[in-house]
């Protein structure tokens, strides 16, 4: 008897632990927006982050979204080819881009690129007591480091998505009309026509909820790391995994709050 309850016993802690871990992120989460509604505020470091976070990370969410966006227009062209289909190439990029690819191809590229270095950055400065010395000269830690990064990816990582949503469908635009035989005026206007308003609140709104979601993660694995170099080698991985599985989670939550029938 006992054999067959120890799997299940396993199971129930693994359980209550991400519960309890969940439970610790969402205080985290919940102090840090606190801390952004109420002075002081820092300038520098909310310029800082709004640099780091959104500027450098135009490149990769440009490159990400113009292949995914001409991969896109050839995969769809190739199905709808087989129920001679083809003319929906236009839609069918707009709306795959807008409402899911773009959101979460960006989101998972904050995550590697910004929840990584966020991570490391401040599991270093925990390190190296930089931390306590932010404590010892009475600048509170989520004041100075947590509230201006989170402030930052809810600010730009939307305008990061509706940026990488244009590229995409230029993408595919590019690729329709070079490689496949499309009329641009035509094209365009298909897409135009095909997309409606909610369509690019969702992926907006899927912006902010991802950009809060990889600055969370980043601040608090780099808060609670463990000491020396295997902490915050260790802090920066969890962040990174923790950060793109709960952006699929919260994609999928979203889709059906905003396309539920």
């Amino acid at each position: 008897m006992t054999l067959l309850l120890s799997p299940l016993a396993a199971l129930g802690r693994s359980v209550l632990a991400g519960l309890a871990m969940l439970g610790r992120i969402v205080i985290f989460a919940l102090r840090a927006f606190s801390h952004i509604l109420r002075p002081p505020y820092y300038p520098r470091e909310i310029g800082h982050a709004l640099l780091q976070i959104g500027w450098l990370s135009l490149p990769v969410v440009g490159l990400t979204a113009v292949f995914t966006g001409g991969a896109l227009a050839l995969q769809i062209y190739a199905g709808g080819a087989r129920f001679n289909a083809e003319a929906v190439v236009p839609q069918i990029v707009a709306i795959g881009m807008v409402r899911e690819l773009g959101p979460v191809l960006v989101g998972l590229m904050i995550a590697a690129r910004v929840t990584s270095s966020i991570a490391a950055e401040i599991a270093t400065m925990k390190v190296t007591e930089q931390i306590d010395a932010l404590v010892t000269l009475s600048t509170h830690p989520m004041k100075y480091l947590v509230a201006p990064r989170v402030l930052a990816a809810l600010l730009t990582v939307p305008l990061l998505v509706g940026i990488g949503d244009v590229i995409g469908i230029l993408g595919g635009y590019t690729v329709a009309v070079q490689n496949l035989d499309f009329n641009a005026a035509t094209y365009l206007q298909n897409t135009v026509n095909f997309l409606e308003l909610r369509d690019i609140a969702s992926s907006l709104a899927k912006g902010a909820v991802f950009g809060v979601i990889a600055a969370v993660m980043g601040c608090y694995y780099g808060m609670h790391s463990g000491r020396g170099a295997m902490g915050v080698g260790r802090a920066t991985k969890s962040s990174v995994q923790a950060a793109a599985i709960l952006i699929l989670a919260a994609n999928f939550v979203l889709t059906g709050v905003f396309f539920s029938v």
